[in-house]
């Protein structure tokens, strides 16, 4: 019986590929691959799932503890401390499926929020220009900050061929750095006095503050974004594999560039609507904030080996750090604690998100 070897490595029976005809074979091999993909669906809304479910049970298990959590100022408590990690995460989500890393999240917030804290206080001193323009400007100035720090993180990785871990947290440490120095160490606070509206007002009955409505918009937008546009499709195809990427026309390079430049941007963003919140630039704000950002990612199913992953586990990811952070609050539990938590849920999600590629790649 003769046998043949194909270039997968398996080997052929000639006379039973005769027997079933060149038919059987393609309906056979089409039917592997309409299976695989079936179970790489199933599991990628398997972790979106189980990410919501868990959600849920820490709501309601707070609920059962804590019965104050359940209250107005507890959501809208919570839903503002979540804003900031959301905005974060959405731009992490896009560098982490490009197989990146972004460690100056946090400083880049910080900075943003900083200089543009100083250009309002310098054009409010002016007095020639109303609160709204100048809020405008201050707004503006927060983004292209925000910008700036990300492009030269996507120059330094792709022209310099840093790895993003290191080119990040040198970032990282520069950043703050520049923050620091704006204005001499110390936080600005003589800022228009609207901004405290943007970052206070509560609309629907006091239920949604601005803030949250504008991640919310944001959070669609990137969600669209990533998922049914070129660009998105890109980002999965260079997570996926840089090389095969290239060869079938991505420029690499530019798209890992504007993928930091968009996660700076968000952070930009971050950094305005943390100050309006305050009403104040702080020298600190931001601080840390990269690693709950990597971590809400990671726990809402985004593979730190590129890829793979949505911008609905990323907000889910981010609840789950936000509410477990509230809800041991509320339940006085002490900060220690707290940090103990989100250590060992973030651990977890990580060696979920392993046992899910191995079973990706038997299958």
């Amino acid at each position: 019986m003769n046998q043949l070897q194909s270039k997968s490595g398996r080997v052929t029976t000639v006379a039973a590929a005769d027997a079933a005809g060149p038919a059987a074979g393609a309906v056979g091999g089409a039917t592997g691959r309409t299976t695989t993909r079936r179970l790489t669906v199933i599991g990628e809304r398997a972790g979106s799932l189980w990410t919501l479910g868990v959600l849920v049970a820490i709501v309601v298990l707070f609920g059962i503890v804590a019965p104050q959590f359940h209250t107005k100022a507890a959501w809208v408590a919570t839903s503002l401390a979540a804003t900031e990690v959301i905005l974060l995460s959405l731009g992490q989500t896009f560098v982490i499926v490009g197989r990146g890393i972004d460690l100056s999240v946090g400083a880049n917030l910080g900075l943003s929020g900083m200089v543009s804290g100083w250009a309002m206080a310098k054009m409010l001193g002016q007095g020639t220009l109303s609160q709204t323009v100048i809020l405008i400007v201050g707004a503006a100035v927060a983004v292209v900050v925000g910008i700036l720090v990300g492009t030269v993180n996507g120059v330094v990785i792709t022209r310099l061929k840093i790895t993003p871990l290191i080119a990040t947290l040198g970032m990282m440490g520069a950043a703050t750095g520049v923050t620091q120095l704006v204005n001499n160490g110390q936080d600005i606070s003589d800022l228009p006095p609207d901004i405290f509206a943007i970052g206070n007002t509560a609309l629907l009955d006091g239920w949604v503050p601005i803030p949250v409505l504008v991640t919310a918009v944001i959070a669609i937008g990137a969600g669209l974004l990533l998922h049914y546009t070129r660009f998105g499709r890109h980002c999965y195809g260079i997570g996926s594999n840089p090389e095969a990427a290239a060869r079938t026309g991505i420029k690499v390079e530019r798209h890992t560039t504007t993928v930091y430049a968009l996660a700076g941007a968000l952070a930009g963003v971050a950094g305005f609507l943390v100050m309006s919140q305050l009403a104040a630039a702080s020298v600190t704000a931001g601080q840390t904030s990269e690693l709950s950002a990597i971590a809400a990612v990671v726990i809402g199913g985004v593979s730190l080996f590129g890829g793979r992953g949505n911008i609905a586990g990323a907000v889910i990811g981010t609840l789950i750090i936000t509410v477990l952070q509230t809800g041991l609050v509320v339940a006085k539990v002490s900060s220690s604690w707290q940090t103990i938590t989100v250590g060992v849920v973030l651990v977890a999600a990580v060696f979920a998100d392993q046992q899910r590629l191995r079973l990706a790649r038997r299958t």
